[in-house]
């Protein structure tokens, strides 16, 4: 069989026709539009082998997780998706791994309406490299910030907590190996779901937004800087993935509060919405947690297990230069 070249390998796997209204892969760009009264929001993650996923993962999970950590800032925004491109850097060219690879990407593109419209490829000297952008819009001046948090607001988190850094853990060998917990935190590692659609409808309800990629208390942290506040979060209201059950309260509380690549959404807002906000999670088959409140800038952040504040770690999360 000949080897693909550049152009074959967009052709056979990249090349689905974009909606109508867009020009997509084969021109120079993508061209599309957004609604009057909206604003264009963009995002962009890269993906590297051996930094942020293993050689043998799945490559349909991955072709999933490419996009899906890209979606998970849209909707910390309140925005709805409207396109994406992709760069993949290759190393070589296999056949099995691209056909996987593109249909997982594809069949959350589909489910996400985030068509892709455009992209690059090239060789890579050794690892695969991804990066995807994405494009979403919101309407004008109405997009989840990380500055608007208020002192009263209600904090609230989509999902669950620890499974992805447990899984992690097991993976890098710094725990003995437990099948049965891999097999159940693995997936929310290599395979996250963030709240896509349930996102947007928060825009009047809520304040400010952050996406858990980095871990609980840096991400939380950020809003806090940004909106310049404190908060108090209930340990007992954190919603701890099953895998965990059973573990040390230490190496519960590391995964929990600040382990990474949850890609579910925190976000404030004021007490009065809770009945809203319980009904559309329920609506739109979201788990979703009320864990705390935001409080005057000078309290800082708290976590309250049976009634005491935890000893909270000094690193409260990941950190591409440090880690």
């Amino acid at each position: 069989m000949a080897a693909l070249s550049e152009f074959s390998l967009i052709k056979t796997y990249f090349n689905q026709a974009a909606p109508e209204g867009y020009l997509g892969i084969g021109d120079d760009c993508a061209l599309f539009g957004v609604q009057p009264g909206y604003q264009l929001a963009v995002s962009t993650d890269t993906l590297i082998e051996g930094r942020h996923f293993f050689s043998d993962v799945d490559p349909y999970q991955l072709g999933h997780k490419a996009l899906a950590v890209n979606l998970s800032d849209l909707a910390a925004m309140g925005a709805k998706p409207t396109g994406c491109v992709l760069a993949l850097a290759l190393p070589s060219v296999q056949e099995s791994w691209l056909q996987a690879f593109s249909a997982g990407f594809y069949d959350l593109a589909k489910q996400a309406h985030c068509p892709l419209i455009g992209g690059d490829t090239t060789r890579s000297h050794a690892d695969i490299v991804l990066t995807v952008t994405v494009f979403g819009q919101v309407p004008m001046a109405q997009a989840l910030r990380r500055d608007v948090a208020r002192v009263g607001d209600d904090i609230w988190l989509t999902g669950t907590l620890g499974a992805p850094d447990l899984a992690l853990r097991y993976l890098s060998q710094h725990l003995a190996h437990d099948p049965q917990r891999l097999a159940s935190s693995r997936p929310l590692l290599e395979q996250p779901n963030p709240p896509i659609h349930f996102a947007p409808q928060l825009l009047g309800y809520a304040h400010a937004a952050i996406d858990i990629s980095d871990g609980l208390l840096q991400d939380l942290g950020h809003v806090l800087t940004a909106s310049h506040c404190g908060a108090e979060l209930d340990w007992e209201r954190l919603p701890i993935h099953s895998a965990l059950q059973g573990l040390s309260p230490e190496l519960q509380q590391q995964c929990v509060l600040t382990g990474g690549d949850v890609f579910q959404l925190c976000f404030t807002a004021p007490a009065e919405h809770r009945a809203y906000l319980l009904e559309l999670a329920t609506q739109c088959s979201i788990q979703l947690s009320r864990i705390g409140h935001i409080t005057h800038q000078q309290t800082g952040l708290v976590v309250y297990h049976q009634g005491k504040a935890l000893d909270l770690p000094q690193r409260a999360g990941f950190d591409h230069f440090l880690l």
